[in-house]
């Protein structure tokens, strides 16, 4: 039988120390100047590997609020083989997975090419963005949050 479903708000009135920690990890990169197109696709793609469906939600809703092409939501998951990522981007998702999948390890290449697009400052503060969606992964995965519903576009012109 599975285990009770807890909801996302459910996070912030049991444990609002925790949660406001999580929050602000998540923030940091941003405030430090880190394009926010860049950082979600990075939470998308852990999201991905992770499988939690409520934070693949989210920053896919986010990302198209932050302007993310739509080529390049829709071919996040297989980035590698996709011609619409910079090379930037591309160290970004190497990164986010080598540490979203940290018993393999991080490879000599990745770090490099890491090193080579982001200054060592930058590196940090995506390490922590990769690091705040891990977290938030494992309580939506963990407690089966449920995804948000898509807001329903109204026509104006429709009348």
């Amino acid at each position: 039988m599975p285990h009770a479903r807890s909801e996302y708000e459910d996070f912030r009135k049991i444990a609002p120390d925790a949660y406001e920690l999580v929050l602000a990890l998540g923030q940091v990169a941003a405030k430090a100047g880190l394009d926010k197109q860049l950082i979600e696709l990075v939470k998308l793609r852990a999201s991905q590997i992770n499988g939690c469906a409520f934070c693949l939600q989210h920053h896919i809703l986010l990302s198209e609020r932050t302007g993310v092409p739509a080529d390049k939501l829709n071919l996040v998951a297989v980035w590698r083989e996709a011609p619409v990522f910079s090379v930037r981007e591309r160290a970004a998702l190497a990164w986010a997975e080598a540490l979203t999948l940290l018993p393999d390890g991080v490879s000599d290449e990745v770090y490099a090419e890491a090193s080579r697009e982001f200054s060592e400052a930058e590196l940090m503060y995506l390490t922590s963005a990769v690091a705040s969606i891990n977290v938030w992964n494992r309580f939506g995965a963990a407690y089966r949050w449920t995804p948000a519903k898509r807001p329903v576009a109204t026509n104006a012109a429709a009348s």
